[in-house]
């Protein structure tokens, strides 16, 4: 059997286990929160180095990746830093290739059975300077985008409507932001698990398609959610029901579910990982594409009402 471990910064109350089998491979995927305790997370993974076959860096991430350059976090070193023997995965190796997928399902889905395209509907992305290129799948599927990075990182009330516009920003706040305390730019913990307080709400009024984070884009979700799209990453079947009785109209994960929940895409990468049989410094784009396309690993998609 396949282990796969998902150490998460995220909340505990997320945790959850599941077996599955890919390619005839037995595979037990788990993820464990640390509640944000980053001391706690680097220790497990120092305790579990070795026992699992990978691990999947969950709630965080090594470095964020906008265009050509990549922005390494100061304090998430200390997790790569604490991994010697098994594979590790944060999710940037697969979260491109998923996230297109993703939209090329979702654009076959409306076109064959509500006879609808993504090409000109609004959408609102809540950051993209951590997944740029979903940003690029939602501008090339021709959406509308107002990309929410201000506004959702760091709580400013300005819109950015351009790819070109979060590169610039990037360019000037990550060198510095990456060097911040984690805790400082993403809810981790019991911050995870309050309930939504309605904010900019202007913008999921107006966006017909809501992507990005699901913590994200749940924290400040407002109460009616009727026929719109959201596409995201990690959802619980406790996440599911609230988005229902929201009356959103389609959630769609860029992960399968198993055994009731989506997991994130780190832990996918891990698993992906966890099958190949080679060295991982060795492992290529064209790998994870190959294997996705085998299984195959296909998003999840819900009509929720």
């Amino acid at each position: 059997m396949k282990k796969i471990l998902s150490i998460s910064l995220g909340s505990s109350s997320r945790n959850h286990t599941a077996k599955h089998v890919f390619l005839g491979h037995e595979c037990q995927i788990s993820r464990q929160g640390t509640d944000g305790d980053l001391k706690k997370a680097v220790q497990n993974y120092m305790d579990m180095d070795g026992k699992v076959d990978a691990f999947g860096v969950g709630g965080t991430e090594f470095f964020l990746r906008v265009a050509d350059r990549r922005y390494y976090f100061r304090d998430i070193k200390k997790i790569r830093n604490a991994i010697k023997i098994s594979k590790v995965g944060d999710g940037s190796g697969v979260k491109g290739l998923l996230e297109k997928r993703a939209f090329e399902y979702l654009e076959k889905y409306l076109n064959e059975k509500e006879n609808k395209t993504l090409k000109g509907m609004t959408a609102l992305q809540t950051t993209a300077t951590d997944r740029y290129t979903m940003g690029e799948v939602m501008v090339d599927a021709g959406l509308d985008v107002t990309f929410g990075d201000f506004m959702f990182a760091l709580g400013l009330p300005i819109p950015v409507r351009t790819l070109a516009g979060v590169r610039l920003i990037a360019a000037i706040l990550l060198p510095a932001l990456t060097q911040v305390p984690f805790t400082w730019l993403y809810p981790l913990g019991s911050e995870q698990d309050k309930q939504p307080t309605p904010k900019w709400t202007k913008y999921y009024q107006q966006s017909q398609v809501i992507a990005g984070d699901f913590l994200q884009i749940r924290q400040f979700m407002p109460d009616d959610l009727s026929g719109k799209i959201i596409v995201t990453n990690t959802t619980t079947a406790k996440n599911v029901e609230e988005l229902r009785k929201r009356n959103l109209h389609i959630l769609i994960t860029v992960t399968p579910r198993l055994e009731g929940r989506s997991f994130g895409t780190n832990v996918m990468e891990a698993t992906l990982l966890a099958l190949m049989d080679k060295p991982q410094s060795e492992v290529t784009q064209a790998d994870f594409l190959e294997l996705i396309e085998r299984i195959p690993l296909e998003p999840n998609l819900e009509v929720l009402n």
